[in-house]
């Protein structure tokens, strides 16, 4: 063994019969060759083939849903597909790097043997390992007509080195292993890459075909339904799920609107829809969620998904996302976006004719097509959708929605529904000392089901008329309840009063970690905690409203998840944010703020109750008073509300908005043009009901008049063949405006007071930027104090008192404000008003903490980070309107991109990297920071292990998402410069001389 190389060549007890064997069946020999090439590692798994004979057909699938691990299931330790590749690897590194070569030149098939192009099937288990690990590429189709290439050509060049002799390959093989470089990417990475490609190549097939074989997870790799299991405990799906997943007019990519209700599981059929189109259809998909907090959870929770399977989850909420989006050449984007930005991004796909890039829209909450002007903006971006692209197909789902026929018309859709609830909701009425049971097949809705004997004293019966304590302390702390709740205020006295008659056994249920919550929200508030919140957390008692500030409100969620809170006083608004259910959720009184509850909304807040796979029973309770019981029993008996269109009641944010778009977009030109796109909106569908004074056509007449008026649309006449037409062409404003989704109605307010900054801009400060960035929308309800507005003043520099002057605001008008004095002096209260949320942001940029600041200007919290929050997003707007049309703004571009960014995080410089992952928030950004991880890639290497023994109050479900959020946003990051870069190395294809 350590003699001559030649030597042991020459060895004739083992070369010596092989070369003999080699002469006397040289075919056999070769196969024997082959054979060693395509070795693989027992267990090892080869794709999806294979897997299928594993998994239950589709048709088999049971009704069981798990939760994650916190809730009750127990989710594997880890990943079987793992255990098995770490296996095949392990035996896979004995070979050496050129062995691995040669075998994987050697088991390439002959030219005769090629597949044929129209093969419908492949055969995955024929696929080696090895070969896998050489061919391991991305979905990209390029890279795999790239692969097909190379393979084919090495396939000729093996058929030359078939006479070749076995000893010269072993010796050439054996001289190549002291040359040969180690392996850098890891054969396990490079393995389950190969075999995800190959699964997906695959399913891409299996869905493109008409075949009933929906394969072993509803066309998509086994992987996708290991992943189900890890993130979320989900092994199986409910028969409804299965039956809506293999619904025909899916398989023909027909629209289609599905409605549960809540809890019934809508959003794993839309998260299964997305990953198809990711995948198989490798086409890029838009989700449309209704508020900020919905997308940066679904952010959070999907960038797990992106990361093993290879494509980008993209935030669009607030001022974060890019107009247009990057084009990827090879991974997929899932765009998760609010109505609005959902909205700007059509705008921006359909502008650089990209729109069949789209291949998929899911829209959740569709009932919100009926509510104001966001809803307006939905329906716009639907219609335009449905009007510029037939390959995009639209998913629509809900749980409260009445007039189907309306929008199964308007989307072109087929509906799915079905009246199943995991858990069994209970619905009851209290009226008085009496309970009654909500029954629709009852004449007045309800029917009698037990009286109240709960031994209350007079004390009590006073403070608690309405038997609140009673109806708590039947679930808690043992479960969690809700407290639905018509006001702010009543949200915290509610939770005040609980607590002060609670016994004093609630304070040891998990004592040590409500001192930690209560710490946790002392450092959010730079050592200063809401007294109430101080009072009630250590009972397990908390609030929850818009008063609140984001991370507060996080990390109440957090612990009432947790169950270290077991009981939540909140509004409304939770019922169709955050997801919190609740054993029993107790509804204060039949009101929102001073209207009465309609039926919808009624739904959403009982619709909380009962938690699958945590609670076997859900239970509701409608507090009602004696003068609003015959309310009641049109509430509870009544059908949902009906879903109308907006365009009309939300003019300027509405029809006018979407005319002017058409026009800008080159959708429409004409006003035949423009009547025709309309009759496709839900606002065409339902015209007969909502315009009676006016029909379509003069509608569109007069939205296209007042746009014409305000300078944002001019008419051209074209004249051919002695014939003219009359054209709409948009101008430069009005571009700008619907670029940025500028409300028509200050559209030239905004471009005035930037003109006029233009003459004399103070940039001394921020305050003179700020200004132009405060959200008009917000002005009408501000309400100045007027001693703390001039003791704001007196604080200005003399530079900044230029600001003031500028904008129309006297330092005298104020201060006769503030003594009291009689005002002569006309002033705008609109400047006035807006010159004072601008001096609360100002601030707040310098102290960049909310608790201060509300203290300071006697503000609540959430009003305070409200602004913020709004103010970011119109910066956003505003350097969209300025950005391409109106070249005269060019110096606003660079000052509102750095600004908006200090307002969408008002954190410290060093904070910013960190604040930019998903569901990283201010406390627990500085947490971060402290412990040592400083930068984006710090975070995306991070072991979510040491993370949990580093970072206090922080769950290991959490610390994994973080790491996972952090990994998408430096791919995302790492692969527009990546696009950048290709696209700046790209040779020119009208180069001047070349032919």
């Amino acid at each position: 063994m350590f003699g001559d190389y030649n030597s042991f060549c020459e060895d004739d007890s083992l070369l010596a019969q092989v070369l003999d064997t080699e002469h006397t069946r040289p075919q056999d020999a070769e196969t024997d060759v082959k054979a060693a090439g395509e070795f693989v590692p027992e267990g090892l798994p080869l794709g999806i083939d294979q897997r299928k004979q594993d998994n239950s057909s589709a048709s088999e699938i049971g009704v069981i849903c798990g939760g994650d691990t916190e809730h009750g299931f127990q989710t594997p330790e880890s990943d079987p597909l793992d255990n098995k590749e770490d296996l095949g690897d392990s035996l896979l590194d004995e070979l050496p790097s050129s062995q691995l070569l040669y075998f994987a030149e050697m088991r390439q098939p002959s030219t005769g043997s090629e597949r044929s192009a129209g093969t419908k099937k492949m055969d995955v288990s024929k696929c080696s390992s090895l070969d896998k690990i050489w061919r391991a590429s991305s979905p990209c189709p390029d890279s795999e007509h790239k692969n097909r290439s190379t393979e084919f050509s090495r396939d000729l060049k093996s058929d030359s080195c078939k006479n070749t002799s076995l000893k010269d390959h072993l010796k050439n093989a054996l001289t190549e292993n002291a040359k040969a470089q180690t392996l850098k990417v890891s054969k396990t990475k490079q393995l389950k890459e190969a075999i995800l490609s190959e699964e997906i190549c695959v399913a891409r097939k299996a869905i493109g075909s008409s075949s009933v074989d929906i394969g072993p997870f509803y066309g998509l790799p086994s992987k996708v339904k290991d992943l189900f299991w890890q993130l979320r405990g989900i092994e199986t799906l409910y028969e409804w799920q299965h039956d809506c997943l293999t619904l025909e007019c899916l398989q023909q990519r027909k629209n289609l609107i599905y409605s549960l209700p809540t809890s019934g599981g809508k959003t794993l059929v839309a998260e299964i829809l997305i990953l198809q189109e990711l995948l198989c259809m490798q086409k890029d998909v838009l989700m449309i969620l209704p508020y900020v907090a919905i997308v940066q959870e679904k952010v959070w929770g999907l960038s797990n998904f992106g990361i093993e399977l290879g494509f980008l989850v993209e935030e669009y909420a607030g001022s974060k996302g890019r107009f247009p989006p990057i084009k990827r050449r090879c991974k997929k984007s899932l765009y998760i976006a609010t109505i609005e930005k959902g909205h700007m991004l059509v705008n921006s796909l359909i502008e650089t004719d990209r729109i069949g890039d789209l291949g998929l829209v899911v829209v959740d909450e569709l009932h919100m097509l009926g509510e104001g002007s966001r809803g307006a903006t939905l329906e716009m971006t639907l219609a335009k959708i449905l009007y510029t692209s037939k390959s995009t197909h639209i998913v629509g789902m809900s749980a409260t929605l009445n007039n189907v026929g309306d929008l199964q018309k308007f989307l072109q859709a087929e509906y799915y529904t079905k009246n199943f609830r995991p858990v069994e909701l209970k619905e009851y009425i209290k009226i008085r000392d009496t309970i009654y049971e909500v029954d629709s097949k009852a004449e007045n809705g309800f029917t009698f089901s037990r009286l109240l004997n709960f031994k209350y004293s007079s004390n009590l019966k006073k403070a608690d008329p309405d038997h609140i304590i009673a109806l708590v302390t039947e679930v808690i702390p043992k479960y969690s309840c809700l407290i639905f709740c018509p006001t702010k205020k009543n949200c915290e006295n509610v939770a005040s009063m609980v607590c002060k008659y609670l016994n004093k056994e609630f304070r040891s249920h998990r004592e040590k970690e409500k001192q930690d919550l209560i710490k946790d929200l002392k450092n959010i508030g730079n050592g200063s905690i809401c007294p109430v919140l101080k009072q009630t957390i250590p009972f397990g008692v908390a609030y929850h409203h818009s008063g609140l500030t984001n991370d507060e409100r996080k990390s109440i969620e957090e612990a009432y998840s947790r169950g270290v809170l077991c009981l939540l006083a909140c509004t409304a608004t939770l019922a169709a944010g955050v997801n919190l259910p609740a054993r029993r959720v107790i509804l204060r009184a039949p009101y929102v703020a001073n209207d009465f509850l309609k039926k919808n909304q009624y739904k959403q807040m009982i619709g909380r109750a009962g938690r699958a796979g945590i609670d076997n029973a859900g239970e509701s309770i409608l507090i009602v008073q004696e003068k609003d019981k015959h309310l009641v029993q049109d509430l509870v008996t009544s059908p949902l509300e009906n879903c109308y269109s907006n365009l009309l009641p939300e003019f300027t944010k509405g029809m006018q908005n979407l005319l002017l778009s058409l026009v800008g977009l080159r959708i429409a030109v004409t006003q035949e043009e423009v009547y025709n796109f309309l009759c496709h909106t839900l606002l065409g569908v339902q015209q007969q009901l909502l315009s009676k004074e006016k029909s379509l056509s003069e509608l569109v007449k007069d939205g296209l008049e007042g746009l014409i008026e305000k300078g944002l649309l001019t008419v051209k006449i074209m004249e051919k063949d002695q014939n003219s037409k009359i054209t709409l062409a948009i101008t430069r404003l009005g571009k700008a405006a619907y670029k940025g989704s500028i409300d028509l109605s200050y559209c030239n307010l905004l471009y005035k007071e930037l003109k006029k900054g233009l003459e004399g801009l103070v940039l001394e400060s921020s305050l003179h930027l700020l200004y132009l960035a405060t959200p008009y929308d917000m002005v009408s309800n501000c309400s100045p104090n007027w001693m703390i507005y001039l003791r704001q003043f007196n604080q200005l520099s003399a530079a900044e008192q230029t600001v003031a002057d500028m904008v129309g605001v006297p330092e005298s008008f104020i201060a006769k404000k503030a003594s009291g004095q009689a005002i002569r002096k006309n002033v705008d209260s609109a400047s006035v008003n807006r010159l004072y949320l601008t001096f609360i942001l100002y601030t707040l940029l310098k102290e960049t903490n909310i608790w201060s600041v509300s203290e300071k200007f006697n503000l609540s919290r959430g009003y305070v980070q409200n602004l913020l929050t709004s103010a970011a997003s119109f910066a956003s707007c505003v350097l969209h309107f300025c950005e391409q049309e109106l070249e005269e703004f060019w110096v606003y571009k660079a000052l509102l991109t750095e600004l908006t960014k200090h307002l969408t995080y008002c954190v410290k410089t060093e904070l910013i990297p960190l604040m930019e992952v998903a569901g990283v928030l201010e406390a627990r950004a500085n947490q971060l920071y402290n412990a040592g991880y400083k930068t984006l890639a710090h975070l995306a290497n991070a072991n979510p292990e040491t993370l949990v023994k580093m970072i206090e109050h922080l769950s290991r479900r959490q610390a994994k998402q973080i790491v996972s959020s952090a990994k998408m946003l430096l791919t995302e990051k790492a692969e527009a410069l990546q696009e950048e870069v290709e696209l700046l190395l790209k040779v020119p294809t009208d180069i001047p001389g070349t032919s």
